[in-house]
């Protein structure tokens, strides 16, 4: 079984692709607000809200259990991707690696935003990380909806 994989899914954006981006890039905080079952905080360790390379602190709900997940951002303007490294957190207690990754594309109205996760286990037993990528998939989902009705 190999130890490293990728998971990743497009969805139909409704929201103006730049202000999703946006939302991950410089926002975080706002999160909370828009996905408040799934994130209950995000908080800076390192850095600030917009910086290439700033470190923050993720607190959220995966079926039922309370984690935390410790990110270092990563920025690219033009291809509209927001990439979080894992760098520590219950997450990594399973993987050697571990980045979600956001990347938005505009259409004439709203967007497509691609989701991956790419991973290492840590042990050939450890299973895929499918409950933190239909997280990923529904606090999109709560992010768009949130900035649709703003």
């Amino acid at each position: 079984m190999a130890l490293k994989g990728k998971l990743e899914t497009e969805i139909e954006l409704k929201a103006d692709a730049q202000k999703f981006y946006e939302v991950f890039k410089k926002q975080a905080h706002q999160v909370p607000n828009a996905a408040p079952g799934h994130i209950q905080a995000v908080s800076v360790h390192e850095g600030d809200w917009e910086t290439h390379g700033s470190v923050k602190i993720w607190q959220y709900t995966v079926e039922g259990n309370a984690e935390v997940f410790k990110e270092k951002v990563e920025f690219d303007d033009a291809s509209r991707t927001v990439t979080l490294v894992g760098v520590e957190g219950d997450v990594m207690k399973s993987y050697k690696t571990f980045k979600p990754i956001f990347k938005v594309a505009p259409k004439a109205v709203g967007g497509l935003a691609t989701l991956t996760i790419e991973y290492e286990k840590l042990r050939a037993d450890v299973p895929a990380p499918n409950k933190y990528f239909t997280m990923m998939l529904n606090i999109a989902k709560d992010v768009d909806a949130h900035l649709v009705k703003a």
